[in-house]
C-alpha cells in the first residue's frame, strides 16, 4: 500500500484502516472450493501447458495465517488460505498458479521463478501481497 509522505501518522492510519476495511468487504464475495479448483484448473492449462496439470484438490483453509497457499507435490493437494477470500481475481490467481507450480517444482529456484513468472501480473500480485502484509502487521 502507498501512502504519501505529507501524510501524519493519524492519517496513515485512517488511510490503513479503510483499506482494510475494503479489502474486508472483498472478502465476502467469494468463490467455493470446486470454482478455487476449476480456476486452478483453468490457469494450469493456459499458463502451464506442457505439464497437463491437474491438481487432485484445491481448497481454502483457515489455518494459515502466514502463508497465502501451500502445496503438497507428492499428492496435488492445494491449500489457499482464506486470507485471499475477496482479493482481486489477479492476485488469487497469481496465488494459484504459484502453488501450481510447486507442483513441477518443489523449491523456490530459477526454474520456478521463470515459470511463475508466465503469469503476465506476477510482479504486480506480489507486490499487492506485500502491501496487505505489511498493513496486517500495523
Amino acid at each position: 500500500m502507498l501512502i504519501p509522505d505529507r501524510f501524519s501518522r493519524a492519517e496513515e492510519d485512517e488511510w490503513v484502516d479503510r483499506m482494510l476495511a475494503r479489502l474486508a468487504a472483498r472478502r465476502r464475495r467469494s468463490i467455493s472450493d470446486a470454482e478455487l479448483n476449476q480456476r486452478a484448473r483453468q490457469l494450469a492449462t493456459r499458463y502451464l501447458p506442457e505439464y497437463e496439470l491437474r491438481p487432485a484438490s484445491v481448497r481454502w483453509v483457515s489455518n494459515q495465517r502466514s502463508r497465502w497457499g501451500s502445496c503438497t507435490p507428492h499428492d496435488g493437494t492445494i491449500r489457499i488460505s482464506e486470507r485471499l477470500r475477496g482479493m482481486p481475481q489477479w492476485v488469487l490467481d497469481y496465488v494459484l498458479l504459484h502453488e501450481l507450480v510447486h507442483l513441477i517444482v518443489p523449491t523456490h529456484g530459477s526454474y520456478f521463478w521463470a515459470l511463475v513468472s508466465r503469469y503476465p501480473k506476477a510482479e504486480r500480485a506480489r507486490g499487492y501481497l506485500e502491501g496487505v502484509t505489511a498493513a496486517e502487521l500495523r
